[in-house]
């Protein structure tokens, strides 16, 4: 999901210093909830943790070029349900600015763009769990459907976001669409991926209740929301 350089270039840039701007006072707000919430080590711990597994997921894993960007497998809709929205954000947000200054220095430029893509994504994920997801029910005893509509709701908003910096740096020629088309069809194996892995983590969360319980983890991971 990184934008290549030079597909948005000059003055196109400053949207993508609002829309990250947005995001980052928006994860801000998140944030201090967490911390009210739970506490400021518990925030912490849980960031740094999703900091280190994003930079997995966009170092380690494997990844490929598709089209107008590459395929990433980002299990951002795991992020969510392990720790929460404002960990997972922070997490995501810091681990993408660590794997582009260690390892991708050249990816630096489109920073603001490839945290927007990241983080919008993960917030709507947040508001739909708030609907498909009933208070009674701890994230550990989600179904199959119920992942695969928080998995598609992260991996659309990321495609979503990429269709969107291309046409807006590139325009509407013929191969930019179809560029844009095939990242997008590529990231169809994700969608089918990632709830597969979410389910395989909350089964282990599950059976492992006692340490998935304390207070590094979000307390819906175990807990219902009345608990």
């Amino acid at each position: 999901m990184h934008i290549e350089p030079e597909v948005v270039t000059g003055a196109k840039l400053v949207l993508s210093y609002g829309t990250a701007a947005g995001a980052a006072a928006y994860t801000a707000k998140t944030a201090m909830d967490s911390v009210r919430e739970k506490g400021v080590v518990p925030f912490a711990g849980g960031a740094v943790v999703a900091t280190a597994l994003t930079f997995v997921f966009f170092q380690v894993f494997p990844h490929f070029p598709v089209g107008v960007s590459e395929v990433h497998l980002i299990l951002g809709s795991t992020l969510f349900l392990l720790f929460g929205v404002a960990p997972a954000a922070a997490g995501l947000a810091l681990g993408l600015l660590a794997q582009g200054m260690f390892f991708a220095p050249i990816d630096l430029p489109q920073y603001t763009m490839n945290v927007t893509t990241l983080l919008v994504p993960l917030f709507m994920v947040s508001a739909l769990a708030k609907r498909i997801i009933a208070p009674n029910t701890a994230y550990v005893d989600l179904t199959y459907v119920q992942a695969l509509k928080l998995s598609t709701a992260f991996q659309a908003g990321v495609v979503g976001w990429v269709a969107f910096w291309a046409i807006y740096g590139q325009g509407f020629a013929a191969s930019n669409i179809a560029a844009v088309a095939s990242f997008g069809g590529a990231y169809m194996m994700v969608i089918l991926i990632e709830p597969l892995v979410d389910l395989a983590v909350l089964a282990a969360a599950k059976t492992l209740r006692d340490f998935a319980g304390s207070a590094l983890f979000t307390k819906r991971l175990t807990q219902t929301a009345a608990e």
